[in-house]
């Protein structure tokens, strides 16, 4: 990364997933695209889970980081859209890699600099800003290749969104993030994308 350059922001994800299952668990779905806080979710695309993100101030980006889909774009942000679950924003997504250091080195270059590296007992996490989210890098040897995992969602009310969502979302456990909490979504909610949902920072 070129000092002095500008960092990438994530503006928009792709995801294999039917917008009426999106918008059964309250989130506004308008032409199969998702708004959360200024980031874009385009559904229905081929493929399974999170097939793909699109960056900004990534030129270098472009083609792919480390096998992961990917685009560049100059638009600016959508403007927020209101969820009846009232979600506010992605807080993190998730990548898997069984080369951690390889990774770490593509997302280097593609504009994505380390922000800290966590020991999560026997394999690492790295952090990256990414705009409005935060990448976490999870270092997964058995894994057959760099991948996305999956995504977490800010809402302002756990225990209400586990009302609305019952009996879908588990329990809220305590985040790695002091003072958070955050609960996931069961598979059986039907998302093909894993998705935890955190109270805000």
């Amino acid at each position: 990364m070129t000092i002095g350059s500008a960092r990438a922001e994530l503006a928009a994800l792709a995801i294999a997933d039917r917008p009426e299952r999106w918008s059964s668990l309250g989130f506004t779905v308008a032409d199969g695209r998702i708004v959360l806080g200024s980031v874009g979710v385009v559904l229905d695309g081929a493929g399974h889970g999170i097939t793909g993100w699109t960056l900004r101030h990534a030129d270098g980006a472009a083609g792919g980081v480390d096998g992961l889909a990917t685009t560049t774009t100059s638009a600016p942000a959508p403007d927020p859209v209101e969820h009846p679950n009232r979600a506010l924003g992605i807080d993190q997504v998730v990548v898997v890699t069984p080369d951690f250091d390889r990774t770490a080195a593509a997302l280097e270059h593609a504009a994505m600099p380390l922000r800290r590296i966590r020991d999560g007992g026997g394999f690492r996490q790295g952090f990256r800003r990414l705009g409005p989210a935060i990448l976490e890098l999870v270092e997964a040897p058995t894994a057959p290749a760099t991948a996305f995992w999956g995504l977490v969602i800010v809402v302002p009310d756990l225990a209400a969104l586990g009302q609305r969502l019952a009996p879908h979302l588990g329990e809220a456990r305590d985040a790695v993030q002091p003072g958070r909490h955050i609960a996931a979504l069961g598979r059986e909610a039907g998302l093909g994308t894993r998705v935890a949902f955190m109270d805000p920072d």
